[in-house]
């Protein structure tokens, strides 16, 4: 180990000033002085022979050295954060940690329901939630970052052949109404009504969005012909906007429970239109699975999941777990 040309803390350092893009603020995320920071760059490109930023700019940017360095030191970080946990399961039966991922509707409204049931059975392991969007969502459990997730987008097709993909539920959007408004008096209403709404719509990037547009263009409506009054990037505005008497939208059935229980917001059914997506369970099959993903996909999956659903990501039978708290990371973006 003392023949390779840097350290782990070193990798470390060369990870946060690319994430923090200065030498100060990487600093302070590591809780160590600038200097310090300063003096690991300069002895590991001594050490390597090789600049690895290029410090004319204002922000530090890595060199082509720098990058394919922080590719690889990436790669060994997050190995040994696996092995750190594969040898915890080992040696601590009651401890551990569990990362979830989650695209922004389920990681918002089911994943945390999910996870309370998970922590009244072990409220000793530390649970982490990280939503983001799709992408990146997929990226982490490749990269073995997250243990699991669940995601409403597609994978990126460069992804495929390092995850598997199984469809776990079924997520209806409702079309939802103020209270106060004259469909809302209806038991239902028909799909020529679609056009006299005015809507409130996430951007039509969003992957909920084309997921809408899909399902109404199979049952003969026209989407051009909808009247989009508004744009939003999150599900909570897009609801208090309809709570405001400012339009209708299709959110997440899960997203509303609260408000329809409190009589808020009105969900109003269309005639022969459903609108559903699938929302997709992905896991990396070639990482480590550890004790607390274990219980969580045999004992909290299948409670939440559609009928008849099945799965055997976890061969071994583990039954004990391990965590601390939950910890939630997120990032602010429309649902893809």
């Amino acid at each position: 180990m003392s023949d390779l040309p840097f350290t782990l803390d070193q990798l470390r350092i060369l990870k946060a000033i690319a994430a923090e893009g200065s030498f100060k603020r990487a600093a302070d995320s590591l809780y160590v002085s600038q200097p310090a920071v300063s003096l690991q760059v300069q002895n590991l490109e001594r050490q390597l022979d090789v600049p690895l930023f290029d410090r004319g700019g204002r922000r530090a940017q890595l060199t082509e050295a720098g990058h394919l360095l922080l590719s690889y030191g990436e790669k060994i970080l997050s190995l040994c954060q696996e092995t750190c946990r594969a040898i915890d399961d080992l040696q601590n039966l009651q401890g551990g940690t569990l990362i979830v991922g989650a695209s922004q509707t389920t990681g918002t409204y089911l994943l945390p329901r999910m996870i309370g049931m998970f922590r009244q059975k072990y409220p000793d392991v530390a649970v982490q939630l990280h939503v983001h969007s799709t992408r990146r969502t997929a990226w982490s459990v490749v990269n073995g970052q997250v243990d699991l997730a669940i995601i409403g987008g597609e994978i990126p097709g460069e992804l495929t052949d390092s995850l598997e993909k199984i469809p776990y539920a079924e997520d209806e959007l409702a079309l939802i109404l103020p209270v106060s408004h004259p469909f809302a008096k209806l038991e239902t209403i028909q799909k020529e009504d679609l056009y006299k709404l005015q809507f409130i719509a996430l951007d039509s990037q969003s992957t909920i969005r084309k997921v809408i547009d899909q399902v109404l263009t199979r049952h003969d409506i026209d989407t051009r012909r909808l009247k989009i009054e508004m744009e939003l990037n999150s599900i909570e505005a897009i609801k208090n906007a309809v709570q405001s008497s400012l339009g209708a939208a299709f959110v997440s059935t899960s997203a509303i429970a609260k408000e329809l229980q409190m009589g808020m917001l009105h969900f109003t059914p269309i005639n022969s239109v459903v609108v559903k997506r699938t929302l997709w369970l992905i896991f990396n099959p070639n990482r480590y699975k550890s004790k607390a993903a274990e219980a969580f996909s045999k004992e909290i999956l299948p409670q939440f999941a559609a009928p008849g659903w099945h799965i055997d990501m976890l061969k071994s039978s583990h039954t004990s777990i391990p965590v601390n708290g939950l910890e939630v990371q997120a990032s602010n973006f429309n649902e893809t």
